[in-house]
């Protein structure tokens, strides 16, 4: 088309071509000429004015008479606007007959396939039974364009005559199974090959494109099966040559030979793991068997599956990581790009395992393709090790200026995730990060340096002087006004917490005298925050002085911010209220509660609870958000809230290797409880226990991981009720477990603990999680019971043949004893943040309950590690950087927390170390309630 813009048809009109259509009536017909005005006739359909009906019918009607004419090229140019002129023309089904005898011409001639795709555009979903025979003789025609062009028009018949379709899959089967070597389709295998990122030139792609029927049939086939799971699965063991003993549970060879049609088999097997976990062992067997396919194309599609299965360990992935090592010295960039880009997503979750593959990836950075370069180089960053950042960087540094802005941002949203994990790097990393802050480039890209920069400074305390006096800098120069904005906010929160932090303040009042307005605001902003934070009273005065000078700027909006800090700096008790305060709630919690109490049935009769959110700091909030960032949490799949009916059943759709089902999957700490409510919610049995109060951090590990049945389990704690989440996956491939559920024994009878629901798991697949509940009422609202469970698992196992999965008729009973659990004061704590311990504790000194203890030195054998062990016995919130001693003779741990119900509870434990009696220690309570009080000391006991 890029002709026709420019020469031939250019300047052509509707009117024009119209008149000249009349040349389709001569006789006999100007085939060349003929041929010319159909191209105008197509540039004008895509580019210029548009047909009204009349118009269209009378050009359709034209152009049909070309029917007379033998001459190929002039047919096929026919047929293609017969198709475009279909879906506006009127009566266009007058053409079927004429179509009909091209497609039953007993000649080998090329225009056949072109006549079917044409008949089955223009025909009426209504009379597509008429044209039935014709479409599945082509089907199962022996000319494979001929059989390719009917199954891609019966792929696009399927919307509208679905039972019609439906009815050809014996001829459909039939075509899959053909042999016959075809013409080449390569679009077919480029558009494939384009799906890995990069677009391929067809004389430069040496794919094997014969028998692309295969390709065509087994896409209609699936069409017509995918609502049905068994018959994809069938789908699947027969085309991977399981009905011969092939791949898929046998050594049988597969039917198919077309490698696109391989690599769609594969990723229909895929979605069969996806839909049933318990094939995850076979369907690996296959992908592993097309590790070994003679195509390339194969051995990449079927490496990509692998490395994307959940739960697969290092040893499982080998396999597919070798081949992949191998395409990345292949002269083809197309292998190389794929094979990059694969392990470039693996190693966001796994990089030791990518790790072998460095020094491959190392001689891909020196490559003149650039798109590879990146990729190899964000890879390196997710794999290295601290001692080859300092030669990453290094070639990094020299890579920068020859790519674009686009690379320029994955290749420091990489730096910075690195930044965070070798933070004794810090000074390579941040040279680099501030040498490219002074490079050209966009708003994006300086964003996203920037950004690096804030994480640095905010997690890694070594850098915060370097990058803060790197960002002033910075916007000595910066041409953006939002990033001047957030460098000054972000200077005027961290600026005061450093050493000196009057070198600062010079960069921010050079803002005041030389920006815009926006930027002004910013930086009275930022002042402020110097004079309410800085205890030196110099630095005050200074920024008092600044901020006066600001009240007479020609701007109302800085002068009132000016206005406001002054007032804040003169008040301090309104600055501790409104400024200092560094509490804020949950915001997870704090929303899930609010939609409970919003939809609760009671309305609005009782008043929200406010004191129920648990408070924290904005320091432990950012640091929760880190964790989460360069993924320290690990990974947990999700699974669904169970129905009241199915509550304990096993979720398909989520295979797992780990007995974290039903956890939160990446989520922080603070979001987790509001995914476990949101669990529990889901679970009728449950429903009249009220807000969850706390759930337990950690899964309990009740069973080792390499057991026959893998258990762990989660405590959640209500106003009345504690709920246990047991967590279960069956690692015996030859075993389903029916009708699971766990028996809960108290070593003490009358415990104050009576069991009011169990929900069981209707049955256990292997490696399929599976959840069981049990839940008890406290008997006494004023006791909270500490005691001791031993549990043991029951099921009905029924043997199965662990390569189909199917089960036997009949089992047996059985049972599988587990570790014990405890249920301890922890459990009816909630941690809890507060701003300002003293001001907290007095108030609550009639209600305190004070005692000594000592810890021998196996125990605690330093302050640091008796801080942890208390932590971890009261469950509570550690205040004001007390958790970590800063002295080995003497400490002061200081911890806050809510009672379940909704009492404060403070506690202050003073400590001394020796090396021969070990840690002794003075432990306070204080609580609005002394029993609560005296319940928390207790857990010491």
């Amino acid at each position: 088309m890029y002709y026709a813009n420019v020469g031939l048809f250019y300047h052509i009109d509707k009117t024009t071509v119209l008149q000249e259509a009349r040349a389709f009536n001569d006789t006999p017909i100007n085939a060349r000429k003929c041929r010319v005005l159909l191209t105008k006739i197509i540039y004008l359909l895509y580019h210029g004015e548009p047909f009204n009906v009349k118009e269209a019918t009378d050009l359709f009607f034209n152009v049909i008479k070309l029917f007379q004419s033998k001459d190929t090229s002039l047919r096929q140019m026919m047929y293609l606007v017969i198709k475009e002129l279909s879906g506006v023309a009127e009566d266009v089904i007058m053409v079927t007959q004429s179509l009909i005898k091209d497609i039953q011409s007993k000649q080998e001639t090329i225009y056949r396939a072109n006549a079917i795709r044409a008949l089955c555009l223009i025909t009426d979903p209504s009379m597509i039974q008429g044209i039935e025979r014709i479409l599945k003789a082509s089907i199962v025609d022996k000319t494979p364009s001929v059989s390719s062009a009917a199954l891609v028009s019966s792929y696009h018949l399927f919307n509208v005559a679905k039972d019609i379709v439906r009815r050809w899959s014996n001829e459909v089967q039939e075509a899959a199974n053909a042999k016959s070597s075809g013409s080449g389709f390569a679009s077919v295998a480029s558009s494939y090959m384009s799906s890995f990122g990069q677009q391929q030139n067809p004389s430069q792609a040496i794919i094997s494109t014969s028998n692309c029927t295969q390709y065509h049939a087994l896409g209609l086939l699936y069409l017509i099966r995918q609502h049905d799971r068994m018959a994809v699965t069938k789908l699947v063991q027969t085309f991977s040559g399981s009905s011969r003993g092939g791949l898929f549970g046998g050594s049988g060879g597969s039917p198919l030979q077309n490698p696109a049609a391989v690599c769609l088999l594969i990723r229909y097997a895929c979605k069969v793991m996806e839909e049933d976990p318990g094939s995850t062992q076979r369907i690996y067997e296959l992908l592993e068997g097309y590790l070994r396919h003679k195509d390339d194309m194969v051995n990449l599609e079927a490496a990509r599956a692998i490395c994307a299965m959940p739960g697969t360990s290092s040893k499982e992935l080998y396999p597919a990581i070798s081949v992949l090592q191998l395409f990345l010295s292949s002269p083809k960039p197309t292998l190389r790009f794929a094979a990059i880009r694969v392990l470039s997503n693996l190693a966001m979750t796994k990089p030791a395992a990518v790790s072998p593959c460095n020094l491959d990836m190392e001689n891909l950075i020196t490559g003149q393709n650039r798109s590879i370069a990146t990729f190899a180089i964000t890879t390196l960053l997710k794999t290295g090790n601290e001692a080859s950042v300092d030669r990453l960087m290094k070639q990094i540094s020299g890579f920068m200026g020859e790519i674009s802005d686009e690379f320029k941002v994955i290749i420091v949203n990489a730096i910075r995730s690195l930044c965070l994990k070798f933070p004794t790097k810090q000074a390579v990393m941040l040279s680099f990060l501030s040498g490219v802050l002074r490079d050209e480039g966009g708003y994006d890209f300086k964003k996203t340096v920037v950004e690096a920069i804030f994480d640095m400074v905010k997690f890694i305390s070594d850098s915060k002087d370097t990058a803060l006096s790197q960002l002033c800098e910075f916007i000595e120069d910066c041409e953006f006004t939002k990033l001047s904005v957030r460098v000054l906010h972000f200077l005027g929160v961290e600026g005061p917490k450093t050493s000196t932090p009057t070198k600062y303040i010079r960069y921010i009042y050079n803002r005041v005298i030389l920006e815009n307005s926006i930027v002004r605001a910013a930086a009275v902003n930022a002042l402020s925050k110097f004079g309410i934070f800085v205890e030196d009273p110099s630095v005050k005065k200074s920024i008092h002085v600044l901020l006066t000078r600001c009240l007479d700027d020609t701007d109302d909006e800085v002068r009132d911010r000016a206005a406001l800090a002054l007032a804040l700096m003169d008040n301090e008790s309104i600055s501790n209220q409104y400024v200092r305060d560094d509490a804020t709630f949950a915001l997870p919690t704090l929303e899930r509660q609010l939609a409970e109490y919003v939809s609760s049935p009671l309305g609005n009769d009782q008043e929200f609870n406010l004191e129920s959110v648990p408070i924290i700091s904005k320091a432990q909030e950012d640091e929760e958000r880190r964790r989460v960032r360069t993924q320290d949490i690990t990974p947990i799949p999700m699974v669904k809230a169970p129905s009241s009916q199915t509550a304990g059943s096993p979720v398909t759709g989520v295979p797992s290797t780990t007995p974290g089902a039903a956890t939160p999957s990446k989520v922080s700490s603070l979001d987790q409880q509001a995914a476990y409510a949101e669990l529990l919610f889901g679970v009728s049995e449950f429903s009249t226990f009220g807000t969850l109060f706390k759930s337990s951090s950690k899964p309990s590990e009740l069973t080792e991981s390499e057991t026959e049945y893998v258990v762990h389990c989660i405590k959640h704690t209500f106003s009345r009720h504690l709920v246990f989440q047991f967590n279960c996956i069956n690692t015996l491939n030859d075993q389903l477990l029916e009708n699971v559920d766990m028996v809960m024994q108290p070593e003490i009878d009358d415990c104050g603990l009576n069991k009011v629901a169990q929900v069981p798991a209707e049955k256990l697949e292997y490696n399929v999680p599976g959840v069981i509940y049990v839940a008890f009422e406290r008997e006494d609202d004023g006791d909270f019971p500490v005691v001791n469970f031993t549990n043991t698992l029951t099921f009905d196992v029924k043997d199965c043949d662990p390569t189909t999965g199917e089960a036997d008729p009949e089992g047996y009973d059985d049972e599988y004893q587990v570790e014990d659990i405890e249920v301890t004061t922890s459990d009816y704590i909630r941690p809890t943040y507060i701003s300002n311990f003293s001001e907290e504790w007095e108030p609550l000194a009639e209600n305190e309950a004070i005692e000594r203890f000592e810890l021998d030195k196996d125990k605690a054998p330093s302050l640091k590690a008796a801080c942890s062990l208390i932590i971890g016995l009261l469950g509570m919130e550690p205040l004001e950087d007390s958790a970590l001693p800063k002295n080995n003779a003497a400490h002061i741990l200081l911890l806050a927390g809510t009672f379940v119900g909704g009492s404060k509870v403070l506690t202050r434990c003073r400590m001394t170390f020796s090396s021969a009696a070990g840690v002794a220690f003075e432990l306070a309570v204080r609580s609005d309630d002394f029993n609560v009080s005296q319940i928390v000391l207790s857990a010491i006991a």
